[in-house]
């Protein structure tokens, strides 16, 4: 688990200033260069992450930034996290190849029931700020909206690959999603961000934030982009596609998700989801690949349930994989009159329905135990659940 830490005063360690910009990052707008210049000036600086709770739960994905984020805060900077409960409502269409839906207030609401919790796993909230993106973009008069509309052109949002193809392709495009910008760029206003980190998916709305800046007589923000992680069918980790592996979930269900990461993919998890040291993941990655991946999986355990947490849940693992018995941690799914693969979607052990047949024609989904409750279920190679009816 993260150790809380007492306020300090600004760090200028050009050791840690060097890794915090290299580890994961893409790019950085303007420069690398005038971003270390400012961090070593020694100046106090507003950090801003937002993240939009279009689910309930943080996953692995998001602590991407997170995890960078930690590392401003552990240098003695401000750090501001914005759960983007107004943005929400809007839908970033940043990786998204149609319109995404509105959300309705309760579904975010329920959605952000645990935010702060999950967020302090990470963050140490005592010395962070914890923000609704709604205290200030609510309250915004068309007026006011108009003006910050004025700063862009059409041209520069559908000149944007994924809207470019959408467009070609016929799709609609509504003027809703052209807001989305304005919004995370005032957001950069509103609390007077210095830097805004984010996904590298997120660079047109990143930088969006530059002119709104200086349209409201501020420095433009610097820019922190980050490299993206890939899960394991290939795609971006979304809760949008069901692929993730969640903060929330249980060691032995977080292991077993981590367990079916390919092979291919494990380095990159190691840079981006943890914070071994670099030389210790050379090491690691030069070993077995299931002796890296047991370590990744280990590791991610302990981050969020600690040390006692992560030893169970590998035991648990070994015991299962080594010896064919079943884990006695594991999701428990009730059918309440579904059919089986709208459930398992629904819960999102698969991430569809043809997911769910791909799986069950080449073997894959098998039922090991039967009783007059229900049935425990193996998913995959790594995956058990527990069906009632």
């Amino acid at each position: 688990m993260f150790l809380r830490r007492k306020k300090s005063p600004v760090s200028r360690d050009e050791k840690k200033i060097d890794a915090l910009l290299s580890r994961c990052v893409a790019e950085a707008i303007p420069s690398k260069d005038s971003l270390r210049a400012l961090l070593l000036s020694g100046r106090r600086l507003t950090i801003k992450l937002g993240i939009d709770p279009t689910s309930p739960n943080i996953h692995l994905g998001r602590t991407v930034p997170l995890l960078k984020l930690r590392e401003f805060q552990d240098l003695g900077h401000n750090v501001v996290f914005i759960a983007g409960d107004f943005t929400a409502v809007i839908g970033d269409t940043s990786d998204k190849d149609s319109e995404r839906p509105m959300l309705a207030y309760k579904a975010i609401e329920k959605n952000m029931g645990t935010y702060r919790a999950q967020v302090g796993k990470i963050l140490d909230l005592k010395h962070a700020k914890f923000k609704r993106n709604s205290t200030w973009l609510h309250t915004l008069t068309y007026r006011e909206i108009g003006e910050q509309a004025d700063v862009f052109s059409i041209a520069d949002f559908i000149a944007r690959d994924n809207i470019k193809r959408r467009l070609d392709a016929g799709k609609r495009v509504s003027l809703r999603e052209v807001l989305y910008p304005l919004m995370q760029g005032y957001d950069s206003v509103a609390i007077k961000a210095d830097v805004e980190i984010g996904g590298s998916d997120q660079r047109f709305n990143i930088l969006a934030g530059r002119p709104l800046q200086e349209h409201y007589g501020q420095k433009p923000q610097h820019a922190l982009l980050l490299s993206l992680i890939t899960s394991g069918d290939g795609r971006k980790m979304s809760s949008s596609w069901g692929n993730t592996v969640n903060i929330t979930d249980a060691p032995g269900e977080m292991f077993g998700k981590v367990m079916s990461v390919p092979d291919e993919f494990l380095e990159s998890y190691f840079m981006h989801v943890t914070r071994i040291d670099e030389q210790k993941v050379r090491a690691l990655m030069a070993g077995h690949p299931k002796e890296a991946k047991m370590g990744l999986a280990e590791e991610i355990v302990r981050m969020y349930h600690g040390d006692d947490a992560a030893a169970g849940a590998k035991k648990d693992f070994e015991s299962t994989f080594s010896k064919g018995e079943i884990p006695a941690d594991m999701p428990e799914i009730v059918l309440a009159g579904r059919p089986l693969p709208d459930a398992l979607v629904l819960a999102k052990i698969v991430t569809s329905k043809s997911d769910y047949r791909r799986l069950e024609e080449s073997g894959a989904i098998t039922t090991l135990s039967e009783d007059e409750s229900g049935s425990v279920m193996r998913i995959g190679k790594h995956r058990f659940v527990k069906i009632k009816k």
